[in-house]
């Protein structure tokens, strides 16, 4: 026999770890719609390329009855693997054990997992599923939060860090995927609040619902807190996958360069009759953005949540690049509160991950209003601004039509240190609007005319044709060249190309104050 039987008991030893809480949870998981943590990995990673790590860690509470309720990894699997054969760290909460709820043990476990990921420069995929605190080990599972906490905030900008919500994520859980990278909600499972239901009844006398309360859909478009809404798990793990695919290792590598055969030079005619003749009428910012891009394929971030800025991730000439573009088709393109923090915060990543930026720009001003300026959109706005100025990575702006205000500089302008100004010759560069420019310079002139309207209407006219066009700008160099529209990928191609070997820096600091 000799070593056998040891090698027998190792067997069994895996094979009940792998039960989890046993069969009978499996089965209310799987009668919930959801997936077991092993199953997850299995579907995110590559086929077999997970090594799990931690497997015969139990908890160690003795209170409450749980010296005698110790389960083989205690809730949560951890481990290695790949996804199209590079390198990621990983946990899964196991629901069928104590409700993945998060004990000491528990969180040595991923917080073991997390100081791997940050060594190697690899990143790290939380699948969150979790009842919360472990009651039952008080302190010490908030104790074990806070040190995820902390590795959370040291990683960022070092590693991305992406957390899909596969289930309940309560309380002081939600604070680690809130400081990671990228959150992805699945849609019916996965539910997301600091206080359920029952306490907000209790204290506030509000009735709702958890999906109401911190349901994907809410999280999505309403709080912004999901970046991604996935109809289900597969869905999830395929955002995982193509999103990882845009995005370096860490923050010392370049972002994959994928080659395509999606001509560079391609030129799409289309592009020359997409902005509307009249400055007015809206049309599809999108559509812009996938004729440019190889293969017009474009992985949006926040696409239901403050829709009036577009960002996301594409490829030009299989280059890595994150798009930030106004929406014309919403609030006229306006920035607003949310649009300055979704914008800042995507500028952020793609600066601290050396993915270029590509800025398309259509925007007529920051959003007027009494709620606006009470809500902060000075504050808010200026988050948008620190972050464009901060970023040192290859930046390339295209203006279609209107860069009108605060906003034009705002957007990725020259003055603020944008290597490229491209216009369109529909571009439209000036302090305001005509109309509103004419109601001020000539105020008193259309005060005192016989027939206003006219006047307005002439003077509107003469003034559109001395400002809204991108040439007074192109005297001074502050658009570097204006191009036909269809020219557009081929000149974005070749300035990203031009921009490979860009140097820049900030002036050495601990780091700046950005208006929080």
């Amino acid at each position: 026999m000799g070593i056998k039987k040891y090698i027998e008991e190792l067997r069994q030893k895996r094979e009940e770890a792998k039960l989890g809480g046993g069969p009978k949870r499996i089965d209310v998981q799987h009668a919930k719609g959801k997936l077991t943590a092993r199953e997850r990995l299995e579907k995110l990673l590559d086929e077999g390329s997970f090594r799990e790590l931690d497997m015969f860690v139990t908890h160690r509470a003795t209170k409450f009855g749980m010296a005698e309720r110790k389960i083989l990894g205690d809730g949560v699997v951890t481990g290695y693997g790949t996804i199209d054969g590079r390198l990621v760290f990983v946990f899964a909460q196991d629901f069928t054990v104590f409700g993945g709820s998060l004990g000491e043990a528990h969180a040595a476990k991923i917080c073991k997992v997390m100081d791997l990921a940050m060594k190697n420069g690899a990143p790290v995929i939380g699948l969150n599923d979790s009842g919360g605190a472990r009651i039952q080990e008080g302190v010490m599972s908030l104790a074990g939060y806070a040190e995820i906490f902390l590795r959370n905030t040291l990683a960022s900008g070092l590693i991305p860090q992406i957390s899909a919500i596969m289930g309940p994520c309560a309380g002081g859980a939600v604070y680690s995927p809130a400081i990671m990278d990228f959150i992805i909600m699945v849609k019916g499972i996965s539910h997301m609040f600091i206080t359920g239901p029952e306490v907000i009844k209790a204290v506030t006398r509000e009735e709702v619902t958890f999906e109401e309360l911190g349901g994907a859909n809410v999280h999505a478009s309403k709080s912004g807190v999901a970046h991604f809404m996935a109809d289900n798990e597969d869905e999830c793990f395929r955002i995982i996958r193509s999103l990882l695919s845009y995005i370096p290792q860490n923050n010392m590598e370049d972002p994959p360069f994928v080659p395509t055969e999606d001509d560079p030079n391609r030129q799409d005619l289309e592009l020359d009759e997409i902005v509307p003749e009249s400055p007015t009428r809206p049309y599809d910012i999108k559509e812009v953005i996938r004729r440019v891009v190889d293969n017009g394929e474009f992985l949006e971030v926040h696409t239901n949540y403050a829709p009036n800025i577009v960002v996301g991730f594409a490829r030009l000439g299989g280059f890595s690049v994150g798009i930030v573009a106004n929406q014309p088709k919403v609030l006229a393109g306006a920035i607003d509160i949310d649009a300055s923090v979704k914008g800042a915060r995507f500028v952020r990543f793609c600066d601290a991950f050396n993915i270029p930026l590509v800025v398309f720009e259509d925007v007529p001003g920051y959003l007027p209003g009494v709620a606006q300026e009470h809500g902060g959109i000075i504050r808010n706005g200026a988050k948008l601004l620190y972050a464009f100025c901060e970023a040192t990575v290859p930046r390339i702006t295209v203006i279609t039509r209107k860069a009108y205000g605060g906003a034009y500089c705002v957007m990725n302008s020259r003055h603020i240190r944008g290597d490229l100004v491209l216009a369109w010759p529909t571009a439209e560069i000036a302090v305001m609007g005509p109309e509103g420019a004419v109601n001020i310079i000539f105020r008193r002139e259309l005060a005192q005319a016989e027939d206003p309207e006219a006047l307005r209407e002439k003077l509107v006219r003469d003034y559109r044709a001395e400002f809204a066009n991108p040439y007074v700008a192109a005297s001074r160099g502050f658009v570097d060249n204006i191009i036909e529209p269809h020219e557009t990928r081929p000149r974005l191609i070749e300035a990203l190309r031009m921009l490979q070997n860009k140097r820049d820096a900030n002036p050495p600091k601990k780091h700046g104050n950005i208006p929080l």
